[in-house]
């Protein structure tokens, strides 16, 4: 690989970006930085993935302040639960393949969202269950409310 092209990517990312870009357009592939290029696209993955559990963590810590917590169940709670949902729903629609591990990411995200469940209302983590008590069909549901 050139020498320039390491360079550029380590002191430019953004002007690397560029150049490989046209680069690839103009189909010059020998040219182009495929190692770095490749470690770019898994990377995007990566980060859509850390999204939709970033996201779902989110939800699932207002759900379960929602069931735990009725008397201070407000708009803000309510507005919280059902952005969340219709982003998720866009993100899903954008990236439909990471349906099939909804699944695993909800284990993750509970396993977040109960320990900042009990940061933020003070409750006992004894309290929470131990896994999510919902199915991804209630978490995502536009018309499910625990409790």
């Amino acid at each position: 690989m050139d020498g320039g092209l390491y360079d550029l990517y380590e002191k430019d990312f953004y002007a690397w970006t560029q150049r490989q870009a046209a680069l690839l357009r103009a189909g010059n592939l020998s040219e182009a930085d495929i190692a770095h290029i490749a470690e770019e696209i898994e990377s995007m993955g990566r980060s859509e993935k850390r999204e939709l559990i970033s996201r779902l963590t989110i939800l699932l810590l207002h759900l379960l302040k929602w069931q735990y917590q009725p008397e201070r169940r407000g708009t803000s709670w309510e507005a919280t639960i059902l952005v969340q949902r219709d982003d998720l729903e866009d993100h899903l629609a954008d990236n439909p393949s990471l349906r099939a591990g909804l699944d695993a990411a909800l284990v993750d995200a509970y396993r977040k969202a109960a320990l900042l469940a009990v940061a933020e209302t003070g409750l006992a983590r004894g309290r929470f269950p131990e896994a999510c008590p919902w199915s991804v069909g209630e978490v995502l549901g536009m018309g499910f409310w625990p409790g």
